[in-house]
């Protein structure tokens, strides 16, 4: 019996493959199938440890919960899942382009030379145009890897304001109030305004009767919110004591009352319902006719000097020193 030799095995295999092209060819999409899962299983497995080692650290089985979670948290575990579908993106796209060009130089061999020399002739055509594809990339990459966005985010970006549901290597996916899924190109993306990192604040106006006794109205909606921020419920959505700002304006009819109350980013509405819901109580309880109870945003000038709140930093007075007097002669 001849001795068994890998050299004849490999030159019959090679022999074989190029006899039979389509073998071949089934050969390089079956490698690149099998390539392309193993790396979506590697960051599929890599994005489930992190998130489930968050859930882990904190103590929880359900991404909602981290809602009230630090912040830091959320961010890991938002961040991480959309690297995770961003990367899948690229990995899938990079795969499909390798295949493509080794089975059209395997089935048309003579071919690549008139192929090389049609991709410099129209290259600088399709250069033009896909710079923007380019552009919905890399400016798709920046976001995620700057942390501006993440899925789950609430976020305003200009053309749509919503729920982020997916961020893909060309487009971000947003989900509005009515339902609708916008499909924005992060390319068009030139400002993102996310509300849901760090804090937010409930800013409520309260127009009370001009012949009410404003000091002790003023007592009775702080004592309220306070009440609210104490309660074991809210406690962990709400991060500082309550505000009241102050008289916002004056008229014939009402004083306009300001109160505010520092959240979690994500519970800002539902705090925001209950504490207009306990208002209303307690002022009909004093006998006090709300003329109106509003939310408000502020904006511009206005929201610009109010971030820091109703107490601001203190800051130290610049010394002032004066040339010395020259003496008379």
């Amino acid at each position: 019996m001849e001795d068994f030799s890998w050299d004849d095995l490999r030159t019959n295999i090679t022999e074989f493959l190029a006899a039979w092209p389509i073998v071949k060819g089934l050969a390089i999409i079956a490698g690149a199938w099998l390539i392309r899962f193993i790396l979506l299983f590697v960051i599929k497995r890599v994005v489930d440890g992190i998130v489930n080692g968050v859930k882990h650290k904190e103590n929880i089985h359900d991404t909602q919960v981290l809602l009230t979670s630090p912040l830091a948290a959320v961010r890991v575990l938002q961040r991480t899942r959309t690297l995770g579908g961003v990367l899948s993106s690229i990995v899938t796209v990079i795969i499909v382009l390798i295949v493509l060009l080794l089975l059209f130089d395997l089935f048309a061999p003579d071919a690549t030379g008139a192929f090389a020399l049609i991709t410099a002739a129209t290259g600088a055509g399709l250069g033009f145009g896909a710079q923007n594809v380019v552009k919905d990339v890399l400016n798709g990459l920046f976001m995620v890897a700057e942390d501006q966005l993440g899925v789950g985010d609430i976020v305003d970006l200009g053309p749509a304001v919503g729920v982020v549901e997916s961020v893909d290597i060309r487009t971000t996916q947003v989900r509005d109030v009515n339902g609708t899924l916008w499909f924005v190109r992060n390319g068009e993306i030139t400002r993102v305004g996310n509300m849901s990192q760090g804090w937010a604040r409930v800013i409520i106006d309260l127009a009370v009767p001009y012949e009410s006794d404003v000091d002790a109205v003023q007592e009775q909606i702080l004592q309220t919110a306070v009440e609210l921020s104490q309660t074991p419920k809210w406690a962990t959505r709400i991060l500082e004591k309550p505000e009241i700002w102050g008289i916002e304006s004056i008229s014939d009819e009402a004083v306009v009352v300001r109160l505010v109350v520092k959240t979690a980013s994500a519970t800002k509405d539902d705090v925001a319902r209950e504490l207009r819901s306990r208002l209303k109580k307690s002022l009909d309880e004093m006998g006090v006719k709300l003329p109106a109870l509003n939310s408000i945003v502020l904006s511009g000038f206005e929201g610009a000097a109010s971030v820091r709140g109703a107490r601001p930093p203190r800051t130290r007075p610049v010394p002032v020193s004066f040339p010395e007097e020259k003496p008379k002669k």
